[in-house]
């Protein structure tokens, strides 16, 4: 059975979008997943699948968060292979640029359309850099995001849906679970 990494968005933010790491566990496990894991409370999900294509498992876990929670879980999902390129681009960029002080992936649903990741390319802001590879926005700050001027960009959205993680859990996930 392919294994897969799942990734929620727009979880635990307030008191309407409730949903704890057993919950996510078992409505994953309601699509027939199997070895079901779960990492820290952002909703990031290990889970093997007889399904075979990462766009199918995305829907039925979106069906299924959707019916426990009764609230919509944009879901997107990375096989192994995928998400280790995602922190060979990491470590690629961090050798190109240099170490960030802050670091975040967006992972995105989607690979986005050339013109979108072109503008993305196009904005700039002192100390900070975004980079689009495949199916990951990179935002590096040499410090904090709360202060970044390109974090919210309206470019940003024409990549389509996606959701951001540090680079250290993105890497741990790496570790743990590729």
């Amino acid at each position: 059975m392919p294994t897969y990494i799942a990734f929620l968005r727009a979880i635990n933010l307030g008191k309407s979008r409730k949903f704890p790491k057993d919950a996510i566990a078992g409505a994953t496990a309601s699509i027939g997943a199997r070895d079901v894991a779960t990492y820290i409370n952002t909703g990031n999900v290990r889970l093997a699948s007889s399904m075979r294509s990462p766009a199918k498992v995305e829907a039925a876990l979106e069906a299924a968060y959707l019916a426990d929670r009764g609230f919509e879980v944009p879901t997107i999902v990375f096989t192994p292979p995928q998400l280790r390129e995602v922190v060979a681009d990491c470590e690629a960029l961090r050798a190109e640029f240099g170490e960030p002080g802050t670091h975040y992936v967006t992972l995105l649903k989607a690979t986005p359309p050339l013109a979108a990741v072109d503008a993305v390319h196009a904005l700039q802001a002192p100390h900070e850099r975004l980079v689009v590879r495949g199916r990951a926005l990179h935002l590096m700050t040499d410090g904090g995001v709360q202060g970044s001027r390109l974090d919210n960009a309206r470019e940003l959205k024409d990549l389509g849906v996606g959701t951001a993680r540090t680079v250290n859990v993105v890497r741990t996930l790496v570790e743990r679970w590729c």
